[in-house]
């Protein structure tokens, strides 16, 4: 299949200032090569564009040869392209960057490939909070588009219902700007719908007046693993909307880089954000105290320190993972975890993750998008380091091992950030939303130009 797309991809040469690479060139390798180098990416072609304009060129060209594109900036959830990209021009916009804030009518205007912190950062210098996820490095436009689950989630909702404009390459090449006023189809389709309708060169995010939090961490060995964990599940029933918090069972490898007093070793963590005053923050926070955490980090700081908190990787990292959606946590859920995925269940999973959902993630978005809320009680997200194909092997086992422990207490339901395969979008949307996505795409991009890593199909 790549020999039968080499000829028409060949028409794109010389576009992007000569910044596309098809198979066999110079730069080809790494140019395809997502942010999780697990994933295998062979495109017809990547290009790699600077500017609104270099992507209508693209877009264009790449339509006329019969070629598919697919908008990237980091890869991090590039799993689902794996194996579908060989008639496809990957569109890297990892170089086209930037961010500028308004502080007056608090909006950050971001370029399509820009990376979450530097936008974080242009927020924070105005007394501001933007709806960033978990790890710096992530790309915000893939992010905002699957949906985008913050540390202010609970209280704000999904960072996809914050958006306030996207400018947009359609099929055709045309550049639009959606907004409330302006191809407000198009606008509610992309809060939610992910990359299937064209591609987002610019998108404006409404920002939070918060200059600080209550945040950081605690820590506990995992011999306390079912006293921690069941604790934590008893406190987020009923908590506070102020709260948004993550619980984790790591099992750390011995690496020399990683702090002593972890390394190598079988922990329990709970993270995350309190949007309250300290007074009440301490007052909510209780419950786990005094289980006597072996490390407390949590405390005021700024709004910019909240991006590393949860210590995710940065840079290039090799994983496999599973995801589900809970409606409920108990106790035999806790144990159902532990038994999976514990210290002494076998598992090789580097974290298995719960993440509280809840409060403004669950109730309509006014004005939302196509991703109005987060139906569910809890997220699960089960990883695991895939250094090895052997070890990739091993990990996606594990990590459907605890997915399938847990199926008792599933919603059914998906969130596309966190799905590393193909899905079935019955399982992200809701059925009339889903219907409506399918025929907005029919109408905007009637051949099927533009492949999302998740579908609608």
């Amino acid at each position: 299949m790549i020999e039968s797309t080499i000829a028409p991809a060949e028409t794109l040469r010389g576009l992007c200032g000569g910044r596309v690479f098809l198979p066999g060139d110079p730069g080809y390798d790494a140019a395809r090569t997502p942010w999780n180098v697990a994933v295998e990416q062979r495109p017809a072609a990547v290009a790699v564009p600077t500017s609104a304009e270099e992507v209508v060129e693209v877009v264009r060209a790449a339509a006329g040869a019969g070629l598919k594109v697919a908008p990237q900036s980091t890869g991090h959830n590039a799993g689902p392209l794996s194996g579908r990209l060989a008639d496809t021009v990957l569109l890297r916009l990892s170089d086209f960057t930037g961010v500028s804030v308004d502080p007056v009518r608090q909006v950050a205007r971001v370029v399509g490939g820009t990376v979450w912190e530097p936008v974080v950062a242009a927020a924070a210098a105005h007394g501001l909070a933007v709806m960033h996820g978990s790890s710096p490095d992530v790309g915000v436009a893939g992010f905002t588009l699957g949906g985008g689950l913050s540390w202010y989630a609970r209280s704000a909702g999904l960072t996809c219902n914050h958006m306030v404009a996207a400018e947009v390459v359609l099929a055709d090449g045309s550049l639009v700007r959606a907004d409330a006023e302006h191809h407000s189809g198009l606008f509610w389709a992309l809060r939610g719908g992910s990359g299937n309708f064209g591609v987002v060169t610019a998108l404006e995010l409404r920002l939070l007046p918060i200059a600080d939090a209550y945040a950081g961490m605690l820590l506990w060995d995992g011999a306390h693993a079912s006293t921690v964990c069941r604790a934590w599940a008893d406190w987020t029933h009923g908590l506070a909307e102020e709260v948004t918090t993550s619980l984790r069972l790591l099992s750390l490898p011995p690496l020399p880089e990683l702090p002593e007093f972890i390394r190598g070793r079988q922990l329990v963590v709970v993270d995350g954000a309190v949007l309250a005053s300290d007074e009440r923050a301490v007052e909510l926070l209780d419950p786990l105290r005094v289980l006597h955490p072996e490390l407390d980090t949590f405390g005021r700081v700024p709004a910019s320190a909240l991006g590393r908190i949860h210590m995710d990787p940065e840079g290039p990292t090799p994983g496999v993972s599973d995801h589900l959606i809970l409606d409920d946590v108990d106790a035999a859920a806790v144990d159902a975890l532990i038994a999976a995925a514990g210290a002494e269940s076998g598992s090789t999973l580097l974290a298995a993750e719960l993440r509280h959902l809840g409060g403004a993630l669950g109730r309509p978005a006014s004005g939302g998008g196509a991703l109005d809320r987060l139906p569910g009680g809890y997220t699960g997200y089960f990883v695991a380091v895939a250094a090895t194909p052997e070890l990739g092997a091993r990990g996606r086992s594990d990590a459907a091992r605890a997915v399938a422990a847990l199926q008792p207490w599933s919603s059914g339901r998906r969130f596309s950030n966190f799905v590393e395969e193909p899905v079935g979008a019955t399982a992200v949307f809701e059925p009339d939303a889903l219907a409506r996505l399918r025929t907005l795409r029919s109408e905007l991009d009637p051949a099927g130009v533009f492949r999302a890593n998740h579908g609608l199909d």
